[in-house]
């Protein structure tokens, strides 16, 4: 039987569904696994005046169905800026392909995304904010669904082995505007993880563990995946 990772913003979340009658009995479950490889670099390869400047590429495939299908894909780029050496902003376009369980029928999503990293490493911890906001193009409707999403992140490395560390996270997910192709305004998803850290050398890391997918339905039952969360980062500095 699967057990829920439950954090202070997690309960309530879950209050606030309940309360708004949102919580419409037993949520469906999946047990998913998603592989992401993110690189982060610096143009600065090209001509050093230009050192400010970052990108961005993304690739994530998602595997659903008790991880027996190829449920959904994102291929994600972007351009940033470095306003100092640890708050960057981004402006980016995303490409993801959508299948079961997350939809009845298939359809490709176009989004366009804008964020605000930050990334803070202490003595005893690593430490990063992502705000992003995005615009949602979906062909089943005509609508633009305009989402906020805010993650945060800390990797505490392990005093006796410090190439491992300990990482947990958490994203909620805000629909800001209701649309024709399904979205409702207010709370969206929420994704907590938890896992462990292996650092190869400066330039690579991957992050290995649990997340908690919850996912509220507009229609039906809401939607509680359990994933298996393989990630690959990349930084070119």
């Amino acid at each position: 039987m699967h057990r829920r990772i439950k954090t202070p913003l997690t309960s309530l979340i879950m209050l606030w569904l309940i309360l708004t009658g949102s919580a419409k009995g037993q949520p469906t479950e999946d047990f998913q696994t998603w592989g992401n490889v993110t690189a982060i670099g610096s143009f600065d390869i090209l001509n050093p005046k230009i050192n400010n400047f970052k990108y961005w590429l993304e690739g994530q495939g998602r595997f659903g169905n008790d991880s027996s299908s190829f449920s959904q894909g994102i291929l994600r780029t972007g351009l940033g800026f470095e306003l100092n050496k640890n708050t960057s902003i981004w402006l980016g376009y995303a490409w993801i392909p959508t299948d079961e369980p997350f939809t009845k029928n298939s359809f490709d999503e176009n989004r366009i995304w804008q964020q605000l990293l930050w990334n803070k490493k202490y003595a005893y911890a690593s430490v990063m904010s992502r705000s992003r906001l995005e615009q949602r193009f979906i062909p089943t409707g005509s609508d633009v669904g305009w989402r906020a999403r805010q993650f945060f992140k800390a990797s505490v490395p392990l005093s006796f082995a410090p190439s491992f560390s300990l990482v947990i996270s958490e994203e909620i997910f805000i629909n800001l505007n209701n649309t024709n192709w399904g979205a409702n305004d207010g709370f969206d998803q929420n994704r907590i993880f938890a896992g462990i850290g292996f650092k190869f050398d400066k330039n690579t890391k991957t992050e290995v563990g649990y997340m908690n997918q919850y996912i509220r339905k507009a229609k039906g039952a809401d939607q509680m995946n359990h994933l298996l969360s393989v990630n690959l980062f990349l930084t070119f500095n």
